[in-house]
């Protein structure tokens, strides 16, 4: 599969594994600029600050109108880069947005909370209180993107091909888990469940 879309947690490390597995692969790795692409040809550039901003930091609100165009746009773009294939594409929905597409692999990454927060807080030098309610906005910011533009829950495992707990494993184990994964060839599951299965 020569396309990854990765989801992540704030502190699950899901987009340094991003980064490792596009070096490991040679792939492209996609993530804000996509945004930017977006926010350029919607001509609402608010919208894509208001999508980076997860913490709502800067308290910026489009309008359903603008939201919906960034979303049309954002959709359209991943679909363009996606087309060309050797690409890794970080966050933005892409486990909604290729979700009927063959060629791609859907990975979400996450980590137990408290080691989320205890990376957060050493990262950006805050108190673990700070890194909790940071995580805890992000999670929150995350989850009603997917709903409001696809309306798809975030946490549904039937979007992912592979969960990684980088709680339990390295970065790098993580990203040579992956980059396994997509390097083997696409079969399409049977739908009926095989001799002997009771589920």
């Amino acid at each position: 599969m020569d396309v990854i879309t990765i989801s992540r947690q704030l502190g699950s490390l899901g987009f340094q594994v991003g980064q490792a597995v596009a070096a490991k692969l040679n792939y492209r790795l996609v993530w804000r600029d996509l945004i930017n692409q977006a926010a350029i040809r919607s001509g609402a550039p608010e919208v894509a600050l208001a999508m980076i901003d997860e913490l709502n930091l800067l308290g910026l609100t489009p309008s359903a109108d603008q939201f919906n165009a960034y979303i049309q746009v954002v959709s359209q773009v991943i679909h363009e880069l996606a087309a060309g294939g050797g690409i890794v594409i970080v966050g933005r929905a892409g486990q909604v947005v290729l979700r009927d597409e063959p060629r791609v692999l859907h990975v979400r990454v996450s980590a137990p909370l408290e080691i989320r927060i205890q990376r957060i807080a050493d990262y950006r030098g805050i108190p673990l209180e700070a890194a909790r309610a940071q995580i805890e906005t992000s999670d929150r910011t995350r989850k009603n993107y997917l709903r409001r533009a696809y309306q798809a829950n975030w946490e549904d495992s039937s979007l992912y091909d592979l969960i990684l707990n980088t709680g339990r494993m390295t970065l790098t184990t993580a990203a040579e888990i992956i980059s396994h994964a997509a390097m083997l060839p696409y079969e399409k599951a049977a739908i009926s469940p095989q001799a002997g299965e009771e589920d």
